[in-house]
């Protein structure tokens, strides 16, 4: 199998109305109807329908026939596309060096070296927390 494929913008945001819609309702499954009521722009039913059945292709989406009508639902997790998305821009933008990636963070004044330092002191505590929890 191939790398995976980045999202485009829209396909993000369709596959975060259906990891929403998934994480609230009792079916993890959602109709078109259900996708293109959840999105924060207005799409076309065509469109959505369009776009859920190119992110089922690409294996993001798996679909099921109900009734009449396909549902679907996510075959990837949000946190699996995050850290995808992610790699794939400190492989583009930044050569693979997430170093180069927090430099510009900073440079550009998203983050300041404080928030690090305290993001830093998190992620020790939290790595803590879990070699006190499986020793």
């Amino acid at each position: 199998m191939g790398e995976p494929e980045t999202l485009t913008r829209l396909e993000l945001q369709i596959m975060q109305a259906i990891w929403k819609l998934g994480a609230t309702k009792t079916s993890s499954a959602s109709s078109v109807g259900d996708v293109q009521k959840a999105l924060p722009q207005k799409l076309a039913y065509t469109t959505v329908q369009t776009m859920l059945n190119i992110l089922e292709r690409k294996g993001k989406l798996k679909r099921k026939l109900r009734g009449r009508a396909y549902v679907y639902s996510a075959t990837v997790t949000e946190d699996k596309a995050s850290r995808h998305a992610v790699r794939d821009l400190v492989d583009r933008m930044f050569g693979g060096s997430a170093d180069e990636l927090v430099m510009s963070l900073i440079k550009s004044r998203q983050i300041d070296p404080k928030r690090i330092a305290e993001l830093t002191r998190r992620l020790q505590q939290e790595e803590d927390a879990e070699k006190g929890g499986s020793a």
